[in-house]
């Protein structure tokens, strides 16, 4: 697994995470349990890898290395 996401994707992907899995303390009721989709974001920054942008064809990552 080659990283494909960047520095500003994983701060956005934080982020994103977090508010989701907010949603397990602000809401009631069997809804709740939609803020464990706030796993996604943050598991994908964590390990500066997606598979949806594999797919696509997508990185984010800035160039590694000095050959082209």
């Amino acid at each position: 697994m080659t990283p494909n996401v960047g520095p500003a994707d994983r701060a956005i992907r934080i982020v994103a995470g977090l508010l989701l899995l907010s949603l397990l303390l602000l809401l009631e009721g069997p809804w709740r349990w939609a803020g464990l989709i706030g796993l996604l974001p943050l598991a994908t920054a964590f390990l500066r890898w997606c598979p949806a942008y594999g797919l696509v064809g997508i990185n984010t990552c800035p160039r590694q290395g000095g050959s082209a």
